[in-house]
């Protein structure tokens, strides 16, 4: 078994991009959804209520993320502050009072008129501490603005085993993997208690369960029934049929490491 994909997410729900390496921190993915958007509560946004957000690119330099959108032009936000940001107790789930730091007017324009609804940005600077809350966190465990967790992984045999059942098959961009998997069988992935990439150790912390962003056409931002309603007839949770899991949700026990396209998985 193998990494065949790699992918980071500058922005949270924003596009991601593929990667032929990842440097793993604390948070999880260096550059790995260290920014969101926040609406005028200071509540974070995501494609569940403003699918037009997959219509934004993004890519990191030395310096800067960037920000680009078909006929919407771009936009370059330091990674770091320049100089003493405003800082704002942000939310996302039940994590409240999370200290994020503005990025400034200009870019909350570009957003709020792309997105034709008011947004500011906000970056994980130097107060940023988000502890994990699932059960299998352990004390020390911090992530960035993901929703639950700093990593999700799937297997391509557990996508092709959906696609086979669909009429038009998706591709992985709907289900916005950190890593994907080759060599193994269709949801092998939801059995691995712990494994290891390369040197890095890594924790499942349960299944992902999925939302209507999995809806979402990554590239028109039109939203439809799939995979939805094919993966809740096959993939209810047990404990509450209510969730339809797809991928697991992990963390990485190991808080720095190199990880690559190619790299072995090791079952613990």
């Amino acid at each position: 078994m193998h990494i065949s994909s790699l992918f980071i997410y500058p922005v949270k729900s924003l596009h991601g991009f593929a990667a032929p390496i990842g440097e793993i921190d604390a948070l999880g993915f260096v550059g790995d959804r260290r920014f969101m958007l926040v609406n005028e509560h200071n509540q974070f946004l995501t494609q569940r209520t403003l699918p037009r957000m997959a219509l934004i690119e993004t890519a990191l330099t030395a310096n800067d993320l960037i920000l680009r959108a078909a006929h919407g032009g771009s936009c370059a936000v330091p990674l770091r502050a320049a100089a003493p940001a405003e800082i704002l107790s942000v939310q996302i789930w039940k994590h409240q009072g999370l200290l994020a730091e503005d990025c400034g007017v200009e870019v909350a324009v570009w957003l709020s008129d792309f997105l034709r609804s008011p947004c500011r940005l906000v970056r994980a600077g130097e107060k940023f501490h988000r502890p994990n809350l699932k059960a299998k966190a352990q004390p020390g465990d911090v992530f960035n603005f993901a929703d639950s967790c700093p990593f999700m992984i799937l297997s391509e045999a557990s996508l092709a085993d959906l696609n086979a059942r669909l009429d038009a098959p998706l591709p992985v961009d709907r289900f916005r993997p950190s890593f994907v998997v080759a060599g193994c069988e269709a949801f092998a992935e939801d059995t691995w208690t712990r494994f290891r990439i390369g040197a890095v150790n890594f924790r499942s912390a349960g299944p992902c369960t999925r939302c209507p962003i999995t809806t979402t056409n990554q590239q028109t931002a039109e939203r439809g029934k799939e995979p939805l309603r094919t993966l809740a007839t096959y993939r209810r949770a047990k404990e509450d049929p209510t969730d339809v899991n797809f991928g697991q949700n992990v963390i990485h026990e190991t808080k720095s490491g190199t990880i690559r396209v190619g790299d072995m998985i090791e079952l613990l």
